[in-house]
């Protein structure tokens, strides 16, 4: 008959090992009152993902801002823009290892956001669509920020 102490080992050595699989997000919210007018978002031709870049703005816009994607060089009107890079895995199936963004205003630096499963491992976490990665961290990032306010035209038949 074995040990009863050797039942519990295999036990012990997963979850030693699931400890050990680490996903961390880490993020650097926009200051409070910052206002945002529009996120110019430029593509990163590093990025091998198709369409990384598109799934951000979509992801800013569903987030109540205006955002914009430029490729090549950043246009003079984008004052506020927004950067990143990202990496993919394959592990039974495609999923997120790694994003960075950083916001800026005017080349400084506004806030940041990391996603980073590079020791995910075992944790089943790690697989899920991008945009489920991204949105959380899109989200905390501009938690604080001022969204520009509608402007509501005059109703017809009424003073300006």
């Amino acid at each position: 008959m074995k040990h009863p102490a050797l039942l519990f080992l295999p036990l012990l050595l997963a979850s030693l090992f699931a400890s050990g699989c680490a996903i961390s997000k880490n993020v650097q919210s926009v200051q409070k009152g910052t206002a945002v007018q529009t996120i110019y978002v430029g593509h990163n031709d590093r990025v091998l993902m198709k369409d990384c870049t598109n799934e951000i703005v979509t992801q800013l816009k569903s987030l109540g801002f205006d955002a914009q994607r430029y490729d090549g060089d950043r246009p003079k009107e984008a004052k506020q823009y927004l950067t990143y890079t990202a990496n993919w895995q394959w592990d039974i199936a495609m999923y997120l290892t790694y994003f960075r963004a950083t916001l800026y205003d005017d080349g400084r630096v506004l806030g940041e956001a990391e996603y980073d499963a590079k020791m995910g491992g075992a944790n089943l976490a790690k697989f899920g669509t991008t945009a489920d990665k991204l949105k959380p961290l899109l989200t905390q990032l501009l938690a604080n920020v001022e969204r520009p306010s509608a402007t509501t035209a005059p109703r017809m038949g009424t003073a300006p």
